[in-house]
């Protein structure tokens, strides 16, 4: 029996949001925000965070940084139940990763310090532990500059090991879309972007197009859609689950959520729908706390949000 049913590699960051700023915000003046958290981020501890609350087997490798707010970072994932076991020592002078989030009425703007996110190496990674699993999940493909060339070396290994594998790339901040792109998908099971991301993957300006391309080349292509829900595209067939309305607090993290729902169900056998139910169950309710990890700090709540939305049974631990 494999020790656990989904490994990752990858960041562990700390996101400072800051919530009810103004739309412009001109140089030389203090704003005051509204409110305020400091909540555990990076799209792979997010992941992985909310996979193991869901009552998946989960085992994580990060880089680890030289200053407290690895601690902070540790402590939500060590609750949760993600094995840390392997997690990457810290190097001199590479601090952990910071996002600060500003929220505005309509709009954010995103501020990234990368430190360890793009510190974590193919030769750091303990390549037999991450094959201990059933599944192999990597996200945040342009901010792993470190390890991006060596992805799918990574890749192609989770495979040879007998895992199936996903990738979310999320999105590229320098907006050029470089790197071992083509070679990565081809040692992928699943690719999980969102609407943007994929039309960009492709080289597509129409999503309809991007859709056909990408599909040629994945066996299992999930698009999340925001609002509108998601959609799946394997064996030449499309399934489509629309989307939840709630009170959003702010969507931090939703698409990890996402990810975490449709990857636990996927694990445990369940069919395409259910996937996608649970994976918009559980973006939908990322959006109800700050942050990608707080609202499944409370799984009772969680457990209620299902039922409510009829997402029950063995999709759920």
């Amino acid at each position: 029996m494999a020790q656990f049913d989904i490994t990752l590699a990858g960041e562990i960051t700390i996101d400072l949001l800051m919530y009810g700023l103004p739309e412009e915000l001109p140089v030389e003046r203090e704003f005051l925000a509204t409110s305020m958290a400091l909540t555990l981020g990076g799209s792979s501890a997010i992941t992985a965070h909310n996979l193991a609350v869901l009552g998946s087997r989960i085992g994580f490798i990060p880089q680890l940084g030289a200053d407290p707010f690895t601690d902070l970072c540790l402590q939500p994932l060590l609750r949760a139940g993600v094995d840390l076991s392997h997690a990457v020592a810290p190097k001199p002078e590479i601090g952990t990763g910071l996002t600060v989030l500003l929220q505005h009425e309509r709009s954010r703007r995103a501020l990234t310090y990368s430190g360890t996110i793009s510190d974590l190496r193919y030769e750091d990674l303990d390549l037999a532990y991450l094959a201990s699993g059933r599944h192999f999940h990597l996200s945040s493909f342009f901010l792993q500059r470190g390890l991006r060339n060596d992805v799918p070396k990574l890749l192609a290994t989770m495979r040879r090991a007998g895992l199936t594998t996903s990738l979310d790339t999320n999105d590229d901040p320098a907006n050029l879309w470089e790197g071992p792109i083509a070679e990565t998908l081809t040692h992928l099971d699943i690719l999980m972007p969102n609407e943007r991301e994929a039309c960009r993957l492709a080289n597509e300006s129409n999503l309809d197009d991007a859709i056909n391309k990408l599909s040629e080349m994945i066996p299992m292509l999930v698009i999340k859609r925001g609002a509108a829900g998601a959609l799946v595209m394997h064996g030449g067939l499309r399934y489509e689950a629309p989307g939840h309305h709630t009170e959003v607090i702010d969507v931090i993290g939703a698409g990890d959520s996402f990810n975490a729902g449709f990857l636990h169900a996927f694990v445990h056998g369940a069919g395409l729908r259910d996937c996608l139910a649970l994976g918009n169950a559980c973006g939908a309710y990322s959006t109800t706390a700050s942050g990608g990890t707080q609202a499944f700090s409370m799984p009772q709540r969680m457990q209620e949000f299902f039922e409510s939305l009829g997402v029950v049974g063995q999709i759920v631990s």
